[in-house]
């Protein structure tokens, strides 16, 4: 219940800018209503967009602007109308709307766009059903048409005038919600907004004589109203909506007042309900637009978390290899010693056969290290630590891989990507060595595209006729993904060979060695 009182309270201090919106409201009613028609009535349109621009604290005084405008208009009627109807029909318009809003507020705080249309409908039925129902109930003059067609015309001119300026303020209302507007469809975005004012002045200069073609031109400017729809989502239509309707609306042939164009209701009606369509379709492309990038977003979070944890695990890799490198050196250091002693106590023989075993085990071991973690790849890059290290070694003995064709400069890549290509290149060759017993041929290729960058990879058969076991794919495919995956990469085994690329941005900062 307090929480019910809190969302009511209104605050209001006697503020000289309330008395200037008031009457900076009451006179803006008054022009919109000099170019308003009754299928197009602007008026209904700013109070809602009046309404969502200001905080609730400031309603009451645009409800004195709105009993302002109504007194300047009306008062001169009460000869015809009566007083009644004068003081009660204008005494319950803006705070029905006031009412309708706020409960529909909760559902903006929510960020749940769709709300704007049910709210613009049951505004525009309300305030017609409220005007109806007083016209008939107080007037002493009997109207000229009968409820339906009035209440029609009524709440279609309601609805459409509402669809022209309270996009625009709802708009104005969330542009600090943390929206970029798409910088490659600016040319587009300019192009469709000046062909839907280009058709509106074009059928300004259509004559009298041609109504289908003035209709023809009308239904035109949904076509790029659509378009901006589609590239911007529910904001493209908070701008398209409103100049479509305010094309219709300035095009049609009434001049007077509350005048009715009925060539032009035929086309209203349409797009009326292209202009909902458009606004439902901007609000689910905006819907599944931000789900898109929302998860995007975590994506390629997930994917920064993941090489940093490959790149730590890689960095631990290189302490213990270098640790177990100072351990080597230490071994051959002193087994030098032992020989050079045996050498200098007459014992040559020995030493020499001592200093063989020694720098053949030390050069053994350093193959093995290089395939725990390259280090020749942080000084002369992925093709050459491939050809030179353990790895490369591994592949001649096996006398089962051909000399890899490795083409692009792999050094302009981050030390990360290259050590997880070096990674599953290796992880490739060793399944299909074990798995196949054809020979294999390794292809590499690194480059740039626009701020992308990474490797291409293919490890195959030679014999193009033998096809990769589905067994094999299958293993193939659940070593290698894990280490691609951070990457943005891929895996694909198809025929005879193992597909791999792997791309970064070339904005993704280096890392350093520990």
């Amino acid at each position: 219940m307090e929480r019910w009182k809190r969302s009511f309270e209104m605050k209001l201090p006697i503020e000289s800018v309330g008395f200037v919106l008031a009457a900076a409201y009451a006179l803006s009613c008054w022009a919109a209503r000099q170019v308003s028609m009754d299928q197009f009535h602007l008026p209904a349109g700013l109070r809602v967009a009046a309404l969502l621009m200001f905080p609730m604290r400031l309603w009451p005084y645009l409800i004195l602007g709105e009993y302002a405008y109504f007194a300047h208009m009306r008062f001169p009627m009460i000869d015809t109308y009566g007083l009644a109807w004068t003081i009660l029909s204008s005494a319950f318009l803006m705070p029905a709307v006031a009412l309708i809003l706020h409960w529909h507020r909760r559902l903006m705080d929510a960020r749940t766009d769709a709300w704007f249309i049910s709210a613009a409908m049951t505004s525009a039925v309300v305030v017609t059903l409220l005007n109806l129902g007083f016209s008939h109930l107080l007037w002493p003059v009997p109207h000229r048409n009968d409820f339906l067609t009035d209440a029609t015309r009524g709440a279609l001119g309601q609805f459409i005038g509402i669809l022209t300026l309270a996009p625009l303020a709802l708009l104005w209302t969330r542009r600090k919600s943390g929206w970029e507007w798409n910088r490659r469809y600016a040319a587009a975005t300019a192009g469709a907004a000046t062909v839907i004012v280009g058709l509106g002045l074009l059928t300004l200069l259509v004559p009298a004589s041609a109504p289908s073609l003035k209709i023809t031109l009308q239904l035109l400017v949904a076509l790029p109203a659509i378009a901006l729809t589609c590239m911007h989502g529910w904001r493209g239509a908070a701008i398209a909506v409103p100049l479509v309707n305010m094309v219709i609306g300035l095009t049609s042939r009434g001049s007077e007042p509350w005048s009715f164009d009925s060539s032009t209701f035929v086309a209203q009606q349409i797009l009326m309900i292209a202009g909902v369509a458009l606004l439902t379709l901007g609000y689910s492309i905006s819907h599944y637009y931000h789900h898109y990038t929302s998860g995007r977003k975590r994506e390629l979070v997930t994917a920064a978390h993941a090489r940093a944890s490959h790149f730590a695990g890689e960095m631990d890799l290189r302490r213990r290899v270098l640790e177990m490198r100072k351990m080597g050196d230490g071994i051959d250091h002193s087994l030098s010693e032992i020989a050079y002693y045996l050498r200098d106590n007459g014992h040559p023989d020995m030493a020499h056969s001592l200093l063989q075993v020694s720098v053949a085990n030390s050069r053994r071991f350093r193959e093995h290290t290089s395939l725990v973690y390259p280090t020749a790849l942080e000084h002369v890059g992925l093709y050459l630590s491939v050809q030179l290290s353990g790895l490369g070694e591994h592949w001649r003995s096996s006398r089962r891989v051909l000399s890899p064709r490795m083409v692009g400069d792999p050094c302009g890549m981050s030390t990360g990507l290259q050590l997880a290509a070096y990674r599953v290149m290796a992880e490739a060759v060793s399944v299909l060595l074990e798995h196949e017993e054809d020979r294999i041929k390794v292809h590499a290729r690194c480059g740039q595209i626009g701020d992308m960058r990474g490797i291409f990879v293919v490890v195959s058969l030679i014999d193009p006729q033998r096809h990769i076991a589905e067994g094999t794919m299958g293993i193939t495919i659940e070593r290698l993904t894990g280490r691609t995956l951070p990457y943005g990469g891929t895996v694909q085994c198809r025929r005879n060979r193992v597909r791999i690329l792997l791309v970064e941005s070339s904005e993704v900062e280096e890392p350093p060695l520990k």
